[in-house]
């Protein structure tokens, strides 16, 4: 009997390990590869639902907090100095290659 306890208490942890571990990983995966990770677990319906939408949420969260951080750093970047900058320090080369062909004449083509 104290076997079983240990095994169920063991398993148990193991468990919650995989669930908390699903829970910070999760904003990075996709919904399917959190069904499949937690399948083994045989969790009840609500609880599945209750981690996918909480996923949800955080991968939500983390893309508006980059949105906002690439957004702020981008807003705060003098372009017309910083093309200056780059201007000042690289030469432009521009090449060109021109081909004239003369036109057959449609007189001489068609007369043949």
């Amino acid at each position: 009997m104290a076997n079983d306890k240990e095994d169920k208490s063991a398993g148990l942890g193991d468990a919650l390990k995989k669930v908390f571990s699903v829970g910070v990983s999760a904003a990075f995966m996709t919904e399917e590869g959190i069904r499949k990770y937690l399948a083994d677990l045989k969790l009840p319906k609500e609880i599945l639902e209750a981690l996918l939408s909480g996923a949800n949420r955080s991968k939500e969260e983390i893309t508006n907090r980059v949105a906002k951080e690439i957004n702020g750093i981008i807003s705060k970047i003098d372009w017309i100095d910083e093309l200056s900058k780059f201007a000042e320090t690289h030469r432009f080369k521009i090449q060109a290659q021109i081909e004239i062909e003369k036109k057959e004449d449609s007189k001489k083509s068609s007369k043949a």
